[in-house]
């Protein structure tokens, strides 16, 4: 739970604002009760069920973009509907929800969101007492949500900025070694929930040290930047590459396995052979693959990958092995286990 927080912003966001809404609209469901104004009340209670329904389908589903959406014009219409009820005292329930529209919503929606409780509050003339104070509240309204809007730009821009830092490779442009932690746990969880299959392949550069010692890091650095461009190239838009440390990649494909993930990765390697190259001539890779057993943890995954790669390295290097399932989730001998294809 405390993993996703961290990890999903929109997510924390939705968590925090529909619990603090929960926290301040239930006594004033409660009070409005006790006084029998059941109308006001009832609509409290409408409001926290959406809330609360908003905040779980973030949870279950992960749909925090359409979830954020909801909630941002459930309270935004909602905070219209009090205002209709309550008269004056409503107008007050309309300033927060101007401001976490802008953070539950894109910034184009969010002043469509805004704009639109904004007429819809003035319509209802007979909540004010004056045309100088409806103008004043149209006035205050707008100023608010520009404050927001730009507070928010402000920090999404600087989010994206950190996540960009902390989540890719420098050198290469691909994605590091802390990314590819999240994006395997979510993997893991996806085909715990779905049955989607999920395919990861370790390849290493062969001989790579030599490249550096004989010619240079500036030069091993382009062979890198060049292997990645190709990869990515011949790969789906749903294929994920992660930098796994030195000259070591992850390669993960979902929903491929079996005769179309042989296919796939003979295919990116005969496209390594034929065009990755460096001063001294071609440059080969060393495949460990494995397919994601069910209920397997990413670390079992991941050992079994480098198990495989480990056995490509010793048995000849430029080569494919595939490990298999195995009771355990251990390696079991070549013959059983691993097959190799050249």
């Amino acid at each position: 739970m405390l993993y996703r927080l961290k990890t999903d912003f929109r997510l924390s966001i939705i968590t925090l604002l529909g619990a603090s809404a929960i926290l301040g609209i239930t006594p004033f469901a409660v009070f409005r009760f006790l006084q029998g104004n059941f109308v006001a009340a009832v609509v409290d209670v409408v409001i926290l069920a959406g809330i609360v329904g908003s905040v779980t389908c973030a949870w279950v589903t992960g749909r925090t973009k359409y979830s954020g959406l909801f909630l941002a014009v459930m309270t935004s219409s909602s905070a219209v509907v009090v205002g209709a009820i309550t008269g004056e005292p409503g107008l007050f329930w309309l300033f927060p929800c101007l401001v976490t529209s802008f953070f539950l919503a894109s910034p184009r929606l969010a002043i469509i969101i805004n704009l639109g409780a904004i007429f819809a509050m003035m319509a209802q003339t007979d909540i004010f007492r004056s045309l100088v104070q409806m103008w004043s509240f149209a006035a205050g309204a707008v100023v608010v949500s520009a404050c927001a809007y730009v507070f928010a730009y402000r920090n999404e821009t600087q989010r994206e900025r950190l996540e960009h830092l902390a989540t890719i490779d420098p050198l290469t442009g691909v994605r590091n070694r802390r990314s590819m932690d999240q994006e395997l746990a979510w993997a893991v969880a996806s085909a715990d929930r779905s049955g989607e299959t999920y395919s990861i392949a370790l390849l290493d550069i062969d001989h790579f040290k030599q490249i550096n010692d004989k010619y240079g890091h500036g030069v091993g650095d382009d062979v890198l930047v060049e292997m990645v461009a190709l990869i990515q190239q011949h790969t789906r838009r749903t294929d994920r590459l992660f930098r796994f440390g030195g000259e070591e990649f992850v390669l993960l494909l979902p929903g491929t396995s079996g005769a179309g993930l042989e296919t796939v990765l003979n295919n990116l390697q005969q496209v390594l052979r034929k065009h990755l190259t460096h001063p001294g001539g071609l440059v080969t890779a060393s495949f460990g693959v494995a397919q994601l057993l069910a209920q397997e943890s990413v670390d079992d995954w991941l050992s079994r990958a480098d198990a495989a790669l480990y056995r490509a390295k010793e048995s000849g290097r430029d080569r494919i092995i595939y490990a298999q399932p195995h009771l355990g989730h251990t390696e079991t001998t070549a013959s059983q286990a691993e097959c190799s294809l050249t």
